[in-house]
């Protein structure tokens, strides 16, 4: 019966990991104003369009190592001239990578701000770093591939909710960084969006369905995150932890009702009396 229900849980746990198949560019990588740290922003697309959504990818990394840092204190801001079009306000990234959705109205070039304001829960004066990026106009009509998580974004209400944030970075810093990872995630692309979009409707349009999924992924969530503290630096390590919180969901997915149903029906069975 586990070997049955092992595909379910195969796509219940990555269902919510679509690959990001666009290319991304070429990172850009600037010390904040007053030194304390680098910032590398690049995007997906290479060349962000109007009309199309464009990600932001963010690293924050330590000047003397040259890796991630961990736990920093952020806000960005998005203008175009002197006008702010775009804004997230002070949050925080525990893995020190993130990615941002925006989708670009007018072309031309905008400043992007990305701006420190703690480092390891430690409380900084605000330090910025700014790029520029060039957005076109967005003549070529091919259209774009869809992405996005589209399950987790209806149920939460948005992109930026905290719990589609962490899925996503958990996806980017943590799965797509394996090649076993990757081929699993490329292979998944198109079978998930095959159905996300018409699950993601249904969300929209019925309010009830919409909390009765956000109920169900939460715990996959709370388990997923179980990777952002745990030090993965192997694809054999990878696949054990990636094995141990699939058999983990199927536990509370699959073998608790399980057995809680088998519990009641049992229960339920009329006794026999002896005379």
């Amino acid at each position: 019966m586990s070997l049955k229900i092992l595909p379910i849980l195969v796509l219940l746990t990555f269902v919510l990991f679509p690959v990001y198949a666009q290319e991304q560019s070429v990172e850009m990588i600037q010390s904040t104003d007053r030194g304390t740290i680098n910032v590398g922003l690049s995007t997906i697309p290479p060349t962000p369009n109007i009309d199309e959504q464009t990600k932001f990818k963010i690293n924050f990394i330590n000047k003397n190592t040259n890796a991630i840092q961990e736990h920093i204190d952020y806000s960005i801001t998005v203008t175009k001239g002197t006008t702010q079009v775009f804004g997230i306000p002070l949050t925080h990234t525990a893995v020190g990578s993130v990615t941002i959705p925006y989708e670009f109205m007018e072309g031309g070039v905008y400043q992007i701000s990305v701006d420190v304001q703690g480092i390891l829960f430690q409380p900084l004066p605000t330090e910025s770093a700014v790029f520029s990026v060039s957005v076109g106009s967005g003549n070529d009509n091919t259209p774009q591939p869809k992405n996005g998580c589209l399950i987790a974004t209806a149920a939460f209400g948005s992109e930026l909710a905290p719990q589609v944030q962490q899925l996503r970075e958990t996806r980017d810093n943590i799965l797509l960084k394996t090649q076993s990872g990757t081929a699993f995630m490329g292979a998944f692309n198109e079978f998930y969006y095959s159905f996300s979009p018409t699950v993601a409707d249904w969300e929209k349009q019925n309010p009830v369905f919409r909390e009765v999924v956000k109920t169900s992924i939460t715990p996959l969530i709370a388990t997923l995150s179980i990777l952002n503290y745990v030090n993965i630096d192997s694809e054999t390590e990878m696949l054990g932890y990636g094995i141990s919180i699939m058999l983990l969901n199927l536990g509370m997915y699959f073998v608790a009702p399980a057995l809680v149903i088998m519990r009641l029906t049992r229960s339920r069975k009329p006794k026999l009396k002896l005379e």
